[in-house]
């Protein structure tokens, strides 16, 4: 299987890590041995209720049964799709009332990339230094980081970039800026949280420049940071709220929000200003809306910024530098990349699977499942603490 893998299914690195499932429940994630390894990262912050989560996997059954796939997106109503955006609405601020269902997060980034810029009939797009909102070549425009662009250029043109959470550079935008990008907490720079009032300055400057506000919750949303969505923490509202990965309990799928006045310009001048054929698919919808439901009907979003304590108070060790993130999403910043590297190396050995970040060689991501228990937490955190502890022959800096 490894073979055939290496041969017939395209990679994204020279080393992939090939780990052969078997099948995954819970917390945890099973080889073709038998053999389970603890999950610390939820695929990419996507499994938010876990592996196979019960009510997830029913919902998806049920909806099987009636119909998969019956028309291009937006010309049939099919109920899943519309009570998931009736019940995320009545979730959210009142200025994000309506919402488009696409397959990705990427994909919601170029569809709301679109949308600020037919709604203010301007160009301009400021994104932020160290950013990461996808890879198709709209979002990767927004990437502000050359080395994984420029073999790709040319992009979009009229992008331009400032530091996150450096309130001077807010000055940048104007009246000819039709969107400020970013996301709320930036994953791929090594989980930086808004500081100072940051985004409540952003807000405050887009408003007087007419400047429209997308922010990308596509990793920090659906209870991962204790809030359903990250921008609840900062007392910033944007106009544009782009999701997607914990959206489905691992399925594929994306969205962006706004008013359902900026969402109308997609209908006109051309008509079919955005269409997707499988967005909005019924069995996709179905396991957003039991996530959905699932989430905010107990206390686990609560839970999390209680799990992030304990993963505080337990992983405490001379190599970690510090923990950057907010509730299930954390990022060990350690003392060098190598010890870093050896890290999530060493636990996949160990059956603890851990992840890198994009842009922070020092960092190690650790985003579990919001269901993980706090048995699993110590369990892994452990092992963790074990593995830094034979790291004491690698230099630091």
């Amino acid at each position: 299987m490894k073979d055939d893998f290496l041969q017939y299914q395209a990679q994204t690195t020279p080393r992939p890590l090939a780990l052969e499932v078997s099948h995954a429940k819970g917390s945890f994630i099973y080889d073709k041995q038998g053999k389970a390894h603890l999950d610390f990262v939820a695929g990419v912050s996507a499994c938010g209720l876990g592996h196979c989560h019960p009510r997830v996997v029913k919902a998806v059954q049920e909806q099987s049964e009636k119909y998969l796939h019956v028309m291009v997106y937006g010309e049939y109503i099919q109920q899943p799709a519309v009570a998931y955006a009736k019940l995320l609405a009545s979730l959210l601020p009142k200025r994000l009332q309506t919402t488009y269902l696409v397959n990705s997060g990427t994909e919601a980034i170029e569809g709301a990339i679109k949308l600020a810029r037919r709604y203010t009939e301007r160009s301009e797009i400021i994104a932020a230094h160290h950013a990461y909102h996808g890879n198709t070549m709209g979002s990767l425009s927004l990437m502000g980081f050359e080395e994984r662009k420029s073999a790709f250029r040319p992009l979009l043109p009229d992008v331009k970039f400032i530091h996150f959470n450096k309130a001077q550079d807010l000055t940048q935008i104007t009246e000819k800026t039709a969107a400020v990008v970013l996301e709320t907490i930036q994953g791929g720079a090594g989980f930086l949280v808004p500081q100072e009032n940051y985004l409540e300055h952003l807000r405050q400057r887009c408003d007087e420049t007419g400047t429209l506000l997308i922010l990308d919750e596509i990793q920090p949303g659906f209870g991962r940071t204790g809030k359903l969505f990250a921008f609840e923490h900062f007392n910033c509202t944007p106009d544009i709220l782009v999701m997607g990965k914990g959206m489905a309990s691992g399925l594929p799928v994306g969205a962006f929000t706004a008013s359902n006045k900026m969402m109308q310009t997609l209908q006109n001048n051309p008509s079919l200003g955005h269409i997707t054929t499988f967005g909005g698919n019924a069995v996709i919808a179905a396991a957003c809306l039991a996530t959905l439901k699932e989430l905010t009907e107990n206390q686990l979003i609560e839970q999390t910024l209680q799990k992030e304590k304990l993963f505080r108070s337990l992983l405490v060790h001379p190599l970690i530098t510090e923990i950057r993130g907010k509730g299930l999403m954390l990022a060990l910043i350690l003392q060098n990349a190598e010890i870093a590297n050896e890290l999530v190396l060493q636990a996949a050995k160990n059956r603890l699977i851990l992840f890198w970040l994009l842009f922070e060689p020092k960092a190690v991501r650790i985003t579990p499942p919001l269901t993980i228990s706090e048995d699993e937490i110590r369990q892994g955190c452990e092992q963790i603490i074990s593995i830094l502890e034979g790291c004491t022959n690698i230099p630091v800096n």
